[in-house]
C-alpha cells in the first residue's frame, strides 16, 4: 500500500505514524489535560486565565486580552498552537507532541507562552 495519495502528497498517517483513531484519542487526551489544567489555574492558583473549548480547538483567555489558541488539525495529524509568541505546529512522536522546527515538547512551550501571557511562572 503506498503512502502517497493520487496528487502525490505523502499520506498524514504515514508521517505520523498514527492511525486516525490514535490521533484522535491523542489529541482529546491533550486537549483535556490543557483544560484542566486551566480550570487548576483558575481554582487553586487563582490566576484569572478562562479556558473554552469548542471541539477540537481550545481558547485560553487572559486579563491583558491575550489569548493562547491550541486546535486540533486532523488532516495532518498535527496540533497547533497560536500565541504572542508565535504559531507552532506539533506532531506526534515518541510518545511525546513535538514542534515540527525546534523540536521542542508541546506541554514545555505551553507553559513559556501561558507564564508569560498571564505574568506569572505556571506549568503542566
Amino acid at each position: 500500500m503506498s503512502t502517497e495519495t493520487s496528487l502525490g502528497h505523502t499520506d498524514p498517517a504515514a508521517r505520523s505514524g498514527l492511525s486516525e483513531a490514535q490521533y484522535q484519542a491523542l489529541s482529546r487526551e491533550l486537549l483535556a489535560r490543557i483544560e484542566l489544567r486551566a480550570d487548576h489555574w483558575l481554582q487553586v492558583d487563582g490566576v484569572d486565565i478562562d479556558s473554552a473549548r469548542t471541539g477540537g480547538l481550545i481558547e485560553l483567555s487572559f486579563p491583558n486580552r491575550s489569548k493562547i489558541v491550541v486546535n486540533t488539525q486532523p488532516p495532518l495529524h498535527e496540533i497547533w498552537v497560536a500565541a504572542r509568541r508565535g504559531g507552532f505546529h506539533f506532531r506526534h512522536q515518541d510518545g511525546r507532541w513535538v514542534d515540527t522546527k525546534s523540536g521542542e515538547e508541546l506541554l514545555a512551550l505551553l507553559a513559556a507562552c501561558v507564564s508569560e501571557q498571564a505574568g506569572t511562572p505556571l506549568g503542566f
